[in-house]
């Protein structure tokens, strides 16, 4: 297999162990990140004034020659299938699509086939590059199979390393549309005596936990306050529900993006979402709220009614700055007119 070679001096004063000092220095168009770097260095692909070094933490000195050999990207396992996409932009280094509701992201022992990862193999065909070694689109963010709505998608290694940069540093602007159980408020005692939860101006609701998976039913995440991982999520008012009012449109947005998130933060504010199998339940509403058109379309919509509805970061390779926004999925839109 032919393969590439990257070589460069480390500049003065580099950081102590060799693997920081390398992906400090390495040249921005090489577009490796460290995670592909340290894979390289155990491999043996990384060499210092010509000797292999595969220890990351040997000490780093400046104006030694660094060497990387970068294979070039193989062919990935997954198969292509022509599945229909709604692609809302496209370039050489990214896509933005509209997921569906029931499509899965990325394949797994229980979704092998018909996810957006496989429709993508087939839309992309050789515009792919190789993203972390391998012909495949760079999934760096993912959002439920019942969840509709935009994900971005790097087509090559530059794309896939400055996006996953700014997912960790949660400067991407991420809004979702949800329909839940009751009317999150400021002037509801009961929130304010949940832990984790706090308003801000403007009746936006902030809930701040620790995530992690359950420990006895592995498909849902649980909220605590020691151990996990951080998260933030806020949410606004948007539209009330009901007479005495039962239902409330909000929409959220992320500040972190850990699995099941606004699902699992808003079932812990009381806020359940509409629809939601694992953590929304079905809540009798009050008689007469709603019309009885609107409680059989309550009771017979089949998944979470949440829409990732808004998009927006910057360019990773030519940094302009981007926002998309999409409407509600079909589904979505006709419950809301059942409760007009």
């Amino acid at each position: 297999m032919s393969s590439n070679r990257i070589s460069f001096i480390l500049g003065d004063e580099p950081p102590a162990r060799l693997d920081k000092a390398i992906a400090r220095d390495v040249p921005e168009d090489a577009a490796l990140s460290r995670t592909r770097l340290a894979r390289l260095m155990a491999e043996g692909a990384v060499r210092v004034d010509g000797v292999v070094a595969s220890d990351p933490k040997a000490r780093a000195k400046a104006g030694v020659v660094i060497e990387v050999e970068v294979e070039e990207a193989q062919e990935s396992h997954i198969q292509p299938e022509d599945i229909p996409l709604d692609v809302v932009f496209e370039d050489p280094h990214l896509i933005v699509v509209n997921k569906p509701t029931g499509m899965v992201v990325h394949p797994a022992p229980g979704s092998p086939s018909g996810t957006l990862v496989n429709a993508l193999m087939h839309h992309c065909g050789d515009d792919l590059s190789g993203v972390g070694g391998m012909k495949r689109p760079g999934i760096v963010h993912r959002i439920d199979k019942d969840t509709s709505g935009l994900l971005v998608v790097a087509k090559s290694d530059a794309a896939h390393h400055g996006l996953a940069a700014q997912f960790a540093a949660h400067t991407v602007e991420r809004y979702y549309r949800a329909l839940v159980y009751g009317v999150p408020d400021a002037n509801d005692p009961r929130l304010r005596g949940i832990k984790g939860t706090s308003f801000e101006p403007g009746n936006v609701l902030k809930l701040t936990t620790q995530l992690a998976r359950h420990k006895t039913d592995r498909q849902r995440q649980a909220v605590l306050f020691h151990g996990g991982r951080h998260a933030v999520t806020r949410a606004r008012l948007v539209e009330r529900y009901g007479a005495p009012e039962v239902l409330a449109q909000v929409e959220c947005w992320l500040e972190t993006g850990r699995t099941h998130q606004i699902r699992v933060h808003m079932a812990h504010a009381g806020h359940g979402l509409i629809g939601d199998p694992v953590y929304g339940g079905r809540r009798k509403l009050a008689k007469g709220a709603l019309s009885d058109a609107a409680i059989e379309a309550i009771s017979g919509f089949g998944r979470q009614a949440l829409h990732a509805a808004v998009l927006g970061f910057e360019h990773p390779v030519t940094g302009e700055n981007m926002r998309f926004e999409t409407p509600l999925a079909p589904d979505f839109q006709k419950l809301l007119d059942s409760l007009a």
